[in-house]
């Protein structure tokens, strides 16, 4: 008899609070959660593109999640962070106003989003999970941004990082 504990079935979430709601990305997409410092602003991007900034000699873009989501832009405070991600192949920075835990989710726990939600478009989800007494939304990081804007964001950050040498 196995008396290990599958934990296949669970999710390892990341998760953080964005304009009063709670999200969890997939921690295996979460590269470093970082304070806030100097973001450069970069000409020509985005609007939700706040810039880049040197991470240990890589330029890494930062976008803002409000502004992405089209959420009220709240003010940087001592617990604001950003989550350095990879959303396919492109390394990012993701302002957040908090982060708060890793934890395991229950795949069973996890329900497809429901076709409308108050705050952010159903697009960027893939689901929302249900912890305790809580609601969890569940990003789908390879649909916050889209692939032409993935290509700027990567060219930008390789443009600047030649520059920088």
């Amino acid at each position: 008899m196995d008396d290990k504990i599958n934990t296949s079935a669970d999710e390892q979430l990341v998760v953080f609070q964005l304009a009063g709601e709670t999200y969890g990305i997939d921690i295996s997409s979460v590269h470093e959660i970082i304070r806030m410092q100097t973001i450069t602003e970069v000409p020509r991007t985005p609007d939700f593109v706040e810039g880049v900034i040197n991470l240990r000699g890589k330029i890494v873009p930062v976008i803002d999640l409000h502004k992405r989501f089209g959420l009220p832009v709240g003010e940087e405070t001592q617990n604001s962070r950003i989550m350095v991600v990879e959303v396919n192949g492109v390394t990012v920075g993701m302002i957040v106003d908090s982060v708060s835990e890793v934890l395991r989710l229950p795949v069973a726990n996890i329900e497809p989003p429901p076709p409308m939600l108050s705050s952010v478009d159903v697009a960027y989800l893939r689901g929302v999970g249900k912890w305790q007494e809580q609601l969890i939304i569940l990003l789908d990081l390879d649909k916050v941004l889209y692939d032409h804007e993935q290509r700027q964001l990567l060219a930008k950050s390789q443009e600047l990082e030649a520059v920088a040498k």
